[in-house]
């Protein structure tokens, strides 16, 4: 099926690169002339595992390929996907310009009847907000409007779209069911679910499912925070809780607060459609709440470890202070800091005081860019160099392997203060280090100095 992309964001680029594997010819568009002509010459401008390969295969098998031409890739198409950015506007809800101006720019190229699918993560509505418009600048030429939404985590999203749980699609006629069915029919294998309903139901779907897993997020930091209080195990807790199926075990993690472009925005843009509707959604709000009280508690939380372990006042500690930050992404195997902890975290560290230097495997330069007196750098050893404190931030294998054993020699003071509980608090109380995590008891360090070699004979 000839598939016209309309946007080449994040959503965008992975789903135009993976429908073009699975056998359909995708043409994907944007405005931005110099991000196409990036892609035509097969550099990738956003970080995500295996999609700089399937770009290039799916190119050089004919079934990709890029546009700032509009007309013509809708002209082209049976099938236009509107995958176009809705970011948060100054009130909190989505900003649906862009989604609205790809509708109307389609409805004027239209050389026929077409399906409009809306990928973007959208307000309840949308679809039929879309619909109106192709009506209106459409020339009477008959449109198919259906929902379907992305499930695509970030770092993994590839692996997501060719192995869903669930493909959710949500339209008006049979018609535009069967045309939605024939684009995943090669997934549709007696097994996987597909979920097919109203374009409000498929859209609302996409906000519950977010709601909810930010909802687990916020719960198990909050459990996470009242065992550093009752010297309770938020491990043990997680695994006593988790191993109940009505509960599951997924996403009951302890960390520095969900991040990125979605649970931030979807939650928040939730709250405000429901209270519009005079059905106000309490939980999602304290989520909300919960969420941003938790990322800004932080701050103070390290520096007060940091003020015990150095053997000073809780006034100030940080002061002149070196803390090397691991991990500036919102999470691993992505280079987005939209929402990232590292955000909010350390410009608190700073304003009391610190010199922070932050090390990214792959977000440094726009950690760099956002966050103002943050030196960066890739290179995990500089970062360590004689830091007074450790502050982990994001769970990068590399940041799992690190061999405390030996990166403590590097360190001006061995004080680690890990938010994502990557590593075994005896093991790094063993090798001397003052180490806190989110939820388990503190360990007092092993401080006895290493026996020295002695030569014999």
């Amino acid at each position: 099926m000839k598939i016209a992309m309309i946007g080449t964001g994040y959503v965008g680029l992975v789903t135009g690169a993976c429908l073009a594997k699975i056998g359909h010819r995708i043409i994907c568009v944007d405005r931005d002339n110099a991000k196409i002509e990036t892609l035509k010459r097969g550099e990738i401008p956003i970080y995500e595992p295996g999609l700089s390969e399937l770009v290039t295969k799916s190119v050089a098998k004919g079934k990709l390929e890029f546009t700032t031409d509009l007309a013509e890739a809708v002209q082209a198409a049976d099938v236009i996907f509107i995958a176009v950015g809705t970011p948060q506007a100054d009130d909190g809800r989505s900003d649906l310009t862009q989604v609205e101006g790809a509708a109307k720019q389609i409805a004027k190229a239209a050389n026929g009847s077409k399906t409009i699918v809306v990928k973007s993560t959208v307000p309840v509505g949308t679809g039929r907000r879309v619909g109106r418009i192709l009506g209106k600048h459409g020339d009477d030429h008959e449109f198919e409007v259906a929902s379907n939404p992305e499930f695509l985590r970030e770092g993994a999203a590839i692996e997501d779209f060719m192995h869903p749980d669930r493909i959710v699609i949500g339209t008006q006629t049979e018609a535009g069911a069967k045309t939605m069915r024939a684009i995943y029919a090669p997934f549709d294998n007696g097994t996987l679910p597909f979920v097919m309903t109203s374009l409000e139901t498929s859209e609302l779907t996409k906000y519950a499912a977010n709601a909810f897993l930010a909802t687990k997020v916020a719960f198990i930091n909050e459990m996470a925070n009242l065992c550093d209080a009752t010297g309770a195990d938020v491990t043990e807790l997680a695994r006593g809780i988790g191993l109940d199926e009505r509960i599951g075990k997924h996403f009951l993690q302890p960390g520095p607060g969900y991040g990125g472009s979605c649970f931030p925005k979807d939650t928040l843009a939730l709250t405000i459609q429901a209270q519009e509707a005079d059905t106000p959604t309490r939980v999602v709000e304290s989520v909300v709440l919960s969420n941003s009280h938790h990322i800004r508690r932080l701050g103070k939380k390290i520096a007060d470890f940091c003020a015990d372990s150095w053997g000073v006042d809780r006034k100030l500690p940080l002061l002149g202070k070196r803390i090397a930050v691991l991990g500036l992404a919102f999470k691993a195997e992505t280079d987005d800091i939209r929402s990232a902890a590292s955000t909010v975290i350390i410009p608190l560290l700073i304003k009391q005081g610190a010199e922070v230097i932050g090390y990214d495997p792959q977000a440094a330069e726009a950690a760099a860019e956002q966050v103002p007196f943050l030196q960066t750098t890739k290179n995990m050893d500089e970062a360590l160099d004689g830091a007074d404190a450790v502050v982990v931030l994001t769970e990068w294998q590399v940041i799992r392997d690190v061999d405390w054993n030996r990166a403590k020699h590097k360190l001006a003071s061995p004080v680690v203060v890990d938010m994502r509980n990557l590593y075994d608090p005896h093991t790094m109380a063993a090798a001397g280090i003052h180490y806190a995590s989110m939820g388990r008891p503190l360990i007092e360090p092993d401080l006895t100095p290493s026996p020295k070699l002695v030569s014999v004979g």
